[in-house]
């Protein structure tokens, strides 16, 4: 817009122009002709070309490792900006070239600028897990669980041990269910609302999550988000004082607009018995989207329709298209209002701002955002009596967004939304094309011109559903890995149903009383029609995560199939898509294996691939009632490496860090066989598949790489006293010699009773370390017969239980053995004797870090021996 007001009294034209030295492509759709007046017209091809260069220059930054030093990024932003102010007396500078190189630079720059002060913001080393008495106010709706509460805390003043300490702006905190010194069970998630001040004793430590490959960045929505540490609320039992004790200050201290969104939530969530349907009216009226239940989102998905039940860019416009015809239509009821200002216009602008009002109030996401500054856009340029062509308008909306929120150029939303909008107006028909009309001879009905509406609407309907289920299509492959192929049928009701009836009843039923009953039903209705659908053969589709040229092929040719162009040019798209859909899969050869040692916290999950086979090792450890290692790490990881099936899960022990995540995994992921040290009766084998007890002695081969069980014994299991003693520990062998050893929870007693069975058969070039480095496990005498070169130790950030212990470190270290922890390392892979840590792959200057400069670097390791839980 800056651009545009020094470039535009020049030219003295609008943008774009409707008369131009060089005439359109002849038969050109409306949207082509458009962009192609823009493209002669000098303003026009200013902003666009600024806008591009401002989207690829934050690209660009956004793939840095690390940061460079802060007077890199304040001269360059400095620079950029006085030559882009310079180009309004300097032609040269006005040159499309010259202002899309400016444009990229000051992205990178600026961006990178405000990188280097929000990491500035972080937490200190020194005072993590240190007892903090913390002053704030609540700035977020308060999610509640089943084990507790978490909000945003906005940070006042904060104190050590009476000392005033500097914390983060922002603070994820969480307060949990505990007993009190009375034994009695403290809730706090009735007593906490937004707005709230609070002064409270709190634990912290530095942003840090897991880190998988192809996974869900946690670290990176923390960091948009700008919270510079995540801890919890620790009540103590005694010793603290009451100074120490939690106390509310203020029940209305500030943000007024989560407090009205809090509000609505818990009256809706009261007035309606259904936990469902509350939970998805939550979603639509206010954008609580965690009051969905996990189940529901996995139907939503299956289904195609995640995007209704969020607050998407179609409820916006919806929002603002109604509101504008109610406006204009009361406007026009006062002739005093309508001398002053013309009602077209008074319903355009309190359109907007009742729209604009509507997405803070469901809490301004990207889709939300993009809306509300093309509605915008369209406002000012109506008003002031030009017109833009489409491309023109999405370009400078998408540098806005990303201007306000650089980091949201990496969310699937931001190209989900933009992508749809700019397919929908590439495959406007074209120019002058007939359009349907109803039936000869009905010109003069009564009904023909209501029937010429509908029948328009439907053809609209139906034309927008087709490019949107086609056109996202290698979209969504990209960025989930699966597609729902009822989809299409799907949106087709669920689009008309949440947009013209359901979301505006959830909004009326916070007036009118009756409303928030009958959008229940109606989200009733609709669950139980997509349960149908979701029940059909191959309701969705999943691929393999794909290289990127892949995926640009993909989208390169969604766009020709979407084109207003003849079908021989059509057809390319499918040479160009197909590919995505049974994208080639690298597996191991014959004789070899691969390893995934996944970054699950404090817990154990591994996967051990050969050729054709695929063995599962534990799951992961329960995050909370409604969350564990199986759902958020595994499903992903096996749907992103397109593992049809698990051919063996084997389950070490009944400890929840190993098997927390088992039940995700048996319910969504087709298990063959199953082997663990579970007693009969255990609820996992409940339904499970066929079930075998892990005993040492049984062997197998798969595709030239073998396998052994080398623990428990009979005699172990009886004589065993706790759940570590039976665990099953699996030798794993290639043709090369190479070799892994998976121990679960053994200790000494169990190493042990191993090295006098069989020491020989123990030794092993990769270790995963017994107990997750504990005090118990690892003796001298089982490492000195295992010989590993690398030891795995997947074990959580800063665990309470203080994984892996120093002295046992010390040991490992004293043998030369190298170690490689979860926590620092991320997922950790090795394939065909080459090791590398997902943080190093994927490092990116938000990601966690440990002390002295990330994780460790890819390294060969074929010259081998051949032969709280999360509190």
């Amino acid at each position: 817009l800056v651009l545009f007001s020094t470039f535009g009294p020049e030219t003295g034209q609008h943008l774009p122009m409707s008369t131009g030295t060089q005439a359109a492509p002849t038969g050109a759709p409306d949207g082509i002709s458009a962009a192609w007046r823009a493209r002669r017209s000098p303003a026009g091809a200013a902003l666009a070309a600024a806008a591009l260069g401002w989207l690829f220059g934050l690209a660009g930054q956004l793939q840095q490792p690390v940061l460079w030093p802060l007077p890199a990024y304040v001269v360059a932003t400095v620079l950029a900006s006085g030559l882009l102010l310079a180009a309004a007396v300097l032609p040269w500078l006005r040159r499309p070239a010259c202002l899309m190189l400016l444009g990229a630079v000051l992205a990178f720059a600026s961006t990178g600028w405000r990188a280097e002060a929000r990491l500035a913001q972080r937490l200190p080393a020194a005072l993590e897990g240190q007892n903090l008495l913390v002053t704030g106010v609540i700035a977020s709706l308060p999610q509640r669980g089943t084990s507790g509460t978490r909000f945003v805390l906005a940070v006042e003043q904060a104190s050590l041990h009476g000392r005033a300490v500097q914390l983060p702006p922002r603070l994820a905190l969480g307060w949990y269910r505990q007993y009190n010194d009375e034994d009695e069970l403290m809730d706090p998630r009735s007593e906490l609302r937004a707005g709230q001040r609070w002064r409270m004793p709190v634990r912290l430590k530095q942003p840090h999550g897991s880190l998988n490959p192809q996974g869900f960045d946690a670290e990176l929505m923390w960091f948009e988000q700008g919270l510079g540490a995540l801890g919890y609320v620790r009540v103590p039992r005694a010793g603290f004082g009451d100074a120490g004790q939690p106390r509310l200050l203020d029940e209305a201290a500030a943000y007024p607009v989560e407090r009205l969104r809090q509000r609505l939530r818990d009256a809706l969530l009261r007035e309606l018995s259904d936990s469902r349907s509350a939970g998805v009216l939550a979603a639509l009226v206010v954008g609580d989207q965690a009051a969905i239940e996990r189940d529901d989102w996995e139907l939503f998905r299956s289904t195609g329709i995640a995007h209704l039940v969020s607050i998407s860019g179609v409820h916006v416009t919806m929002f603002a298209w109604l509101a504008a015809l109610l406006t204009g239509w009361a406007w026009r009821r006062s002739p005093r209002l309508m001398l002053w200002l013309p009602a077209p216009t008074a319903g355009r602008w309190l359109g907007l701002a009742l729209a604009a009002a509507y997405a803070m109030l469901a809490g301004w996401g990207v889709p939300a955002q993009r809306t509300v500054l093309m509605l915008a856009l369209a406002v000012l340029l109506r008003g002031a009596g030009m017109r833009w062509p489409w491309p023109l308008v999405l370009l400078t909306t998408a540098a806005v967004v990303t201007a306000t929120d650089p980091w949201a150029l990496l969310q699937p939303g931001f190209w989900l939304s933009f992508t749809a909008v700019g397919l929908l107006m590439v495959s406007e028909p074209v120019a002058g094309a007939a359009r349907a009309g109803p039936p000869d001879g009905a010109q003069g009905e009564p009904g023909a011109r209501l029937y010429a509406l509908l029948h328009g609407q439907l053809r609209g309907h139906l034309r927008a559903q087709v490019v949107a289920t086609l056109g996202l299509a290698p979209l969504t492959l990209v960025f989930f890995q699966q597609i729902s192929l009822v989809g299409f049928a799907a949106n087709l009701v669920a689009i008309p149903l949440v947009t013209l009836l359901i979301t505006p009843l959830a909004l009326l039923g916070a007036v009118l009383p009756g409303g928030w009953a009958l959008a229940a039903w109606l989200v009733q209705a609709l669950v139980w029609g997509l349960e149908l659908l979701a029940r059909f053969p191959l309701a969705v589709w999943s691929a393999a995560a794909v290289p990127t040229w892949m995926a640009a092929c993909a989208l390169l040719g969604a766009l020709l199939a979407m084109l207003p162009a003849p079908w021989a040019l059509r057809w390319l798209a499918l040479p160009l898509v197909l590919p995505m859909l049974w994208p080639p899969q690298a597996r191991p050869d014959d004789g070899q294996f691969e390893l995934v040692v996944a970054d699950v916290g404090q817990g154990t999950a591994v996967l051990l691939r050969t050729r054709q086979h695929l063995l599962v090792y534990d799951t992961g450890p329960m995050y909370s009632r409604d969350s564990d290692a199986g759902q958020r790490v595994l499903l992903p990881l096996l749907r992103t490496r397109a593992e049809p099936a698990i051919d063996l899960l084997m389950l070490s022990h009944r400890d929840s860090d190993h098997v927390g995540g088992a039940a995700s995994l048996l319910a969504r992921h087709p298990v063959l066989a199953l082997s663990s040290s579970l007693e009969a009766g255990h609820p996992l084998l409940a339904g499970a598949p066929a079930h075998q007890a892990c005993r040492a002695g049984q062997h197998w081969q798969w595709d030239g790489v073998h396998f052994a069980v080398l623990h428990p014994s009979a005699d172990d299991v009886a004589s065993a006293r706790k759940p570590n003693a039976v665990s099953c520990v699996l030798r794993v062998e290639d043709a090369q010699g190479r070799s892994v050893l998976l121990t679960g929870d053994i200790e000494s007693p169990q190493e042990a009773a191993m090295l006098r069975r069989d020491r020989s058969a123990l030794a092993s070039s990769l270790l995963l370390v017994p107990h997750h480095g504990s005090r118990t496990s690892s003796s001298q005498a089982f490492l000195e017969a295992v010989q590993p070169r690398t030891a795995l130790v997947q074990a959580g950030y800063l665990s309470r239980f203080g994984h892996p212990a120093p002295d046992v470190v010390a040991r490992y270290e004293a043998l030369g053995i190298e170690i490689q922890r979860s926590d620092r390392c991320g997922a950790w892979l090795w394939h065909s004797g080459r090791a590398s840590c997902t943080r190093d792959v994927q490092r990116r200057y938000w990601h966690w870090q440990a002390p002295g400069g990330g994780a460790n670097v890819a390294r060969q390791v074929n010259q081998v021996n051949p032969g709280d839980k999360n509190p």
